[in-house]
């Protein structure tokens, strides 16, 4: 099998990171060589691949998903916001641009040359590529400037398969409205659609299955069940209120709040936490979950400063205050880390020169202007275990007091520990089961909490568990016959055009 498809969706957190993940595991059951790829994708979730280049969260899923490393070439353009109108702008993997979407929308078409070279490079190395999109094709304020929907579907003449969920209610109108507004060129490559997130009886939804296929002239490929937990490596904001807690374990509890930051980054760090039995996570903004809980971690943010002086409006700074004069655990997660300090000096991101932090670390923050991106290992005295992660950062945190929390392969000292208060820059250091366990054990002693973690979870065994889920959902309830064909063989070229008129009323 060779080829290509683009899978879109109705909206954001439509399922368009699920279902090509789906794909791409399918694919590689069959024996395919197959690689995820996003041309634009927006998001503060970002990984360090390798090579030591950025690119979004998810596709590193699906890449985890497809069976290989993620790569740059996956997801060509990131971008982060950085502020209500400011957003960086990651081309193949560093730092290329500061924009607002007036300017962004005038910088795609130097970028357009770097998506269309980064796909063909992964269609020259692999059997097959699962494109998504981003948000909706329906945007049709951005169709003339688009990258990554139909402009990337007409470009590299790409069949697409357009995903809608049915949990939020409307997703006949949103699959049949998504087409309509699109024009007649894009709407010939829209080749089918996947309902994502069904609850109920199938007999129920197949008279309306049937008239969007009259309508249209256009199949449902398959109908996907609602799955509980399935959580992974979510790149949108929006998945945050769905975020899975557990408080069943056979040794006491232990109740986690993170900090919910407006430009909250990576906040899938504290995933591996909520799958620990006995341990519930929380995103709050609460003084009152501040001052109960277990641990409080300050997770990473994309504007350090902003986020810091809405934690200090919202009166946090004062329960935070309170716990580490108490002994009680926090932690810091790169950005959150930079806030626990004594100050920052940040004249790159926020520009606001020389900034007081909580100080509540012994530490002082630069920012620099080129971004660290690498991935790192070393040792934890504190956790008693191998440690690993990755730094995605502008800021250079140097502490001048407490003990390191790490000591990497290389010797150097790496985060901060003083007390109760622990801060580090490394992302994914809580994936590591060792690590987490260490920091569990370390929350419940100075918690004196009768609580032991499991020792028979396994945070990458529950992610491939996951991910052969999504390839069972692909298998079991999409008609994969006529997916591969739509890989292989593109569009039908007698699809029709739908109009408004055609529509009842």
């Amino acid at each position: 099998m060779k080829g290509a498809v683009l899978v879109a969706g109705t909206h954001s957190d439509a399922g368009k990171s699920v279902v090509t993940a789906g794909i791409c595991r399918w694919l590689r059951r069959r024996g395919v060589s197959v690689a995820p790829f996003k041309a634009q994708n927006m998001s503060l979730n970002s990984v360090v691949a390798k090579g030591g280049f950025e690119i979004g969260r998810a596709q590193a899923m699906q890449a985890g998903a497809a069976g290989i490393d993620p790569e740059v070439g996956m997801n060509p353009i990131l971008i982060k916001p950085s502020g209500e109108r400011s957003s960086q702008v990651i081309v193949m993997g560093r730092p290329y641009a500061e924009v607002d979407a007036g300017s962004y929308r005038e910088l795609k078409d130097e970028l357009r040359p770097v998506v269309a070279a980064a796909l063909a490079d992964l269609r020259g190395r692999y059997d097959v590529v699962i494109c998504e999109g981003a948000g909706s094709p329906a945007e049709i304020n951005l169709r003339a400037a688009d990258l990554t929907n139909m402009g990337l579907a007409r470009a590299a003449d790409l069949p697409v398969i357009l995903v809608g969920d049915i949990d939020r209610g409307g997703v006949f109108a949103s699959l049949l409205g998504t087409l309509v507004a699109l024009d007649p060129a894009d709407q010939r490559l829209v080749a089918g659609f996947v309902i994502n997130k069904f609850r109920g009886d199938h007999a129920i939804l197949a008279p309306g299955l049937d008239q969007l296929g009259a309508l249209t002239g256009r199949p449902t490929l398959g109908v996907l069940p609602f799955v509980d937990g399935l959580e992974l490596d979510a790149e949108d904001s929006l998945a945050i209120a769905r975020r899975r807690t557990d408080v069943a374990g056979s040794r006491g509890t232990l109740d986690v709040a993170v900090l919910r930051l407006r430009w909250m980054s990576n906040f899938t760090d504290l995933d591996a936490v909520a799958r620990e039995p006995g341990v519930r996570v929380r995103f709050t903004r609460s003084p009152v979950d501040i001052a109960r809980a277990d641990l409080v971690v300050i997770p990473g943010t994309k504007a350090t400063v902003e986020d810091l002086a809405r934690l200090r409006e919202a009166g946090l700074d004062a329960g935070l205050a309170a716990r580490a004069a108490a002994g009680d655990p926090i932690l810091g997660i790169c950005g959150g880390y930079q806030m626990l300090g004594k100050s920052i000096v940040d004249a790159v991101e926020s520009r606001a020169g020389d900034v007081a932090g909580l100080g509540l670390l012994p530490v002082t923050t630069v920012f620099g202007r080129d971004k660290v991106l690498r991935t790192a290992a070393g040792h934890s005295r504190l956790l008693a275990s191998r440690v690993g992660g990755y730094e995605i950062r502008h800021g250079r945190p140097v502490p001048h007091g407490g003990v390191p929390l790490i000591t990497d392969d290389d010797g150097r000292p790496e985060g901060c520990a003083s007390e109760g208060t622990l801060g580090t820059s490394w992302h994914g250091l809580l994936e590591h089961d060792a690590a987490r366990r260490g920091l569990l054990r370390w929350v419940a002693g100075r918690r004196s909490i009768d609580f032991v973690p499991a020792s028979n979870v396994s945070f990458a065994a529950e992610r491939e568990r996951q991910l052969d889920g999504l390839g069972d959902l692909v298998e079991h309830h999409i008609d994969t016959d006529r997916l591969a064909g739509l890989i292989e063989h593109g569009a039908p070229a007698d699809l029709r055009d739908v109009r408004l008129e055609g529509v009842p009323c």
